[in-house]
């Protein structure tokens, strides 16, 4: 195959049909015409030698060839962005550099420390902190768009790398103050199967979150076995606790979240019997840099974690 005449342009295009699976969606997605996303589509397969999507009136599917394309092509691709992403990071802010760091609650007190003493090792250094909904809770570290993620564990994913535990907190149970539940001392996780809780909306299946690490928080089945069902879907916290004073679901939430998010139409009830969240940094496996290194290291020494243990260097 000569790959002379093929650019990243091409190589994106190919990647967005074969997440969106329809040439309309592509093509709004990326601003492009439908006629353009099937040129493109049409001169790499000519390139390859044979079909790469399946196409009928209603569907559009990947061809075995188009899915092993897919996965060659998806980590190269990124891996080729985030170099160039870096490249200009660097143009732009010298030698210092900076570190873009996303956390999945509102929490920055307990994360505090750990930024305050990465400062003293690197004054120059700029830190850019951005809060990520729980909707898509990987997704901006696999697209450089962060450099680092502060979230609770576990963290299941072979592209990511698990970094030190930060700190640890309990959970709560987040009602309505009209719920039944609303004047109980504390709550488990068996409570939640006589209630609906919510999950999130299944618009982009690509960019749910594991079944695993969602589970972590809410789970699926109570301890007797019952599910525990979803009768109601949030992709951010502000939606959630919307619909949790409208009496829609009842969710468990990290106890953080009672000092952020005091208000007089909700309650939150401890739940002493189920573990505690930990919360830890993690990066892209092909993405470790200096600068993500000595903020682990740093972690590490506040928290008394021994580095050896990070499963980055396993």
């Amino acid at each position: 195959m000569d790959l002379r005449d093929l650019d990243l342009r091409d190589i994106e295009i190919f990647l967005m049909l074969s997440a969106e699976l329809h040439f309309g969606r592509t093509a709004e997605r990326l601003h492009l015409s439908q006629a353009r996303v099937s040129q493109v589509i049409g001169k790499l397969e000519r390139r390859i030698g044979a079909k790469l999507f399946e196409r009928s009136s209603r569907t559009v599917t990947l061809t075995p060839i188009g899915l092993r394309l897919r996965d060659d092509l998806q980590t190269n691709y990124r891996d080729l962005r985030a170099s160039f992403g870096r490249a200009a990071r660097a143009a732009h802010y010298g030698d210092a550099g900076v570190l873009r760091l996303g956390i999945t609650s509102s929490n920055l007190d307990d994360v505090r420390p750990v930024l305050n003493a990465f400062q003293v090792r690197h004054p120059d250094c700029t830190v850019h902190i951005e809060h990520v909904h729980f909707g898509n809770p990987f997704g901006a570290l696999r697209d450089d768009e962060l450099d680092v993620l502060v979230s609770w564990l576990p963290i299941e994913e072979p592209d990511l790398v698990v970094g030190p535990t930060l700190y640890s907190e309990p959970f709560m149970l987040l009602v309505g103050a009209d719920h039944p539940l609303a004047q109980r001392e504390s709550a488990s996780y068996e409570d939640l199967a006589d209630y609906g809780v919510f999950g999130v909306p299944p618009s982009d299946p690509a960019n749910l979150p594991p079944d695993y690490w969602t589970a972590a928080a809410v789970p699926f089945f109570a301890p007797s076995g019952r599910p525990i069902s979803r009768t109601a879907h949030a992709a951010n916290f502000q939606d959630l606790i919307l619909l949790v004073a409208a009496g829609k679901a009842i969710t468990p939430v990290h106890a953080h979240a009672a000092r952020y998010y005091s208000r007089p139409d909700v309650t939150y009830i401890p739940m002493p019997d189920v573990p505690l969240a930990r919360w830890a940094l993690t990066w892209r496996r092909s993405a470790e840099t200096d600068l993500i290194r000595d903020l682990a290291a740093t972690a590490s020494a506040l928290v008394g974690q021994p580095i050896d243990q990070m499963s980055r260097l396993q």
